[in-house]
């Protein structure tokens, strides 16, 4: 490891889009510093022994939820959670549910591969999964009885974003949809380009307000869309192409891009990560980092995992390399998840890994079956459920 320290209004909405519009500008100054995608294959770097381990999370639940399927592996499914109840998908049609205790609650078989990870919302006790036929299907989450359903244009491989009484969904033919989280009935469509090749994948969309949802397209561009009516609002470039084929160009923006404290965060698979205030519309820092996962974020720094398996945190404020850890090379990670004051890191042997956000530090780990592919944290809880369909749940060290 190497250790370098050196508007809720539309009117506001609106005046935001103006100000942001330098962004482009900014961008386009910087050079293109995508990576060229290398078929060359690495060996994992071994793990070594902790000396001390600092107790982070106790196991509270485990249990597999995997099911015949032609598909390879799951496409970085999400749990399902309310604080109280879980909601997993098996890619092979179930979607099942489970109290914290590990009672089983419920199981519905949708008979077809599921393909896109469960969004749970609470409220409106609904969970909402996507197949490989385009099916976007929602479930009650007291019985697991179908609420609706409906077919799509494209393929949806990232959960939904349920807000405002919409379904929004990204789908992989650049398709953005808003649905009614009552009926399922289309309200609106959002189309964006589609390079003839990309990542397979694509970001889940998150809120920018309560008014605006943040897409991250193959497009290597940040689209804001108004959440009710699906009218864009403004789009901002963050991948940048570089290279002669089409591969070595992909600039795709596969990790949810992150909005907090006023600053808007988002990385490409090309290999720039950028930091913008969203008050200013101005480009807080454009960094060399090229990833596919969503980005965590501390009051002092924003932390990423790299293709090559590094992990780096940057000053939030000056993008300055804060430290770097290599530790983990070519160990398939996963985004970084903040738990606590520590920061969790999955990799393709069910390793979670849990790394001081002040120096990089590895200073505990715990295990889970399969490789992972994606961390999620709610409510005190780390989540993730991994290729080979093992659901664990952990809850902080009291």
């Amino acid at each position: 490891m190497q250790n370098n320290k050196t508007p809720n209004s539309r009117a506001g909405v609106i005046a935001q889009a103006s100000k942001i519009s330098l962004l482009c500008v900014s961008i386009a100054l910087v050079s293109a510093c995508g990576k060229t995608i290398k078929p060359e294959q690495h060996k994992p770097t071994k793990l070594v022994q902790l000396e001390q381990s600092v107790n982070v999370v106790e196991p509270v639940l485990q249990t597999n939820v995997s099911g015949r399927s032609k598909l390879a592996d799951v496409n970085r499914f999400e749990v399902g959670f309310d604080g109280k109840q879980i909601v997993a998908a098996s890619n092979s049609g179930k979607v099942s549910s489970y109290g914290l205790n590990g009672q089983a609650l419920w199981s519905t078989d949708l008979k077809e591969d599921i393909v896109g990870g469960v969004a749970f919302d609470g409220a409106s006790q609904t969970a909402v999964v996507t197949t490989k036929s385009a099916r976007v299907v929602a479930l009650n989450t007291a019985d697991g009885s179908i609420k609706w359903q409906n077919k799509l244009s494209g393929t949806v491989l990232a959960p939904a974003l349920i807000h405002n009484n919409r379904v929004l969904l990204s789908a992989n033919d650049g398709v953005m949809h808003g649905l009614s989280l009552q009926t399922g009935e289309s309200i609106w469509k959002f189309t964006t380009q589609t390079p003839s090749i990309s990542v397979r994948g694509s970001a889940k969309p998150t809120l920018l307000d309560q008014r605006t949802a943040l897409l991250g397209g193959a497009d290597g561009r940040l689209h804001a869309v108004d959440i009710e009516a699906g009218i864009p609002l403004w789009n901002r470039r963050v991948g940048i192409p570089s290279g002669a084929s089409e591969i070595q160009r992909m600039t795709d923006i596969d990790g949810t891009p992150t909005v907090d404290q006023g600053q808007l965060l988002a990385v490409s698979y090309s290999g720039q990560l950028l930091a913008a205030d969203l008050a200013s519309g101005q480009v807080t820092f454009l960094q060399e980092a090229a990833s596919k996962n969503s980005l965590a974020v501390t009051d002092r720094a924003v932390i990423s995992t790299t293709l090559d398996g590094k992990v780096k945190a940057y000053n939030r404020q000056t993008g300055e390399l804060l430290w770097e850890n290599d530790d983990l090379a070519y160990r398939q990670l996963s985004n970084p998840e903040r738990v606590g004051n520590y920061i969790a890191i999955g990799d393709l042997d069910g390793v979670v890994h849990f790394l001081s956000p002040e120096d990089g530090r590895i200073v505990s780990r715990t295990q889970t079956k399969g490789a992972i592919n994606k961390l999620t944290s709610a409510s005190g809880y780390l989540l993730t459920q991994t290729k080979s369909g093992q659901v664990s749940v952990w809850r902080m060290a009291r």
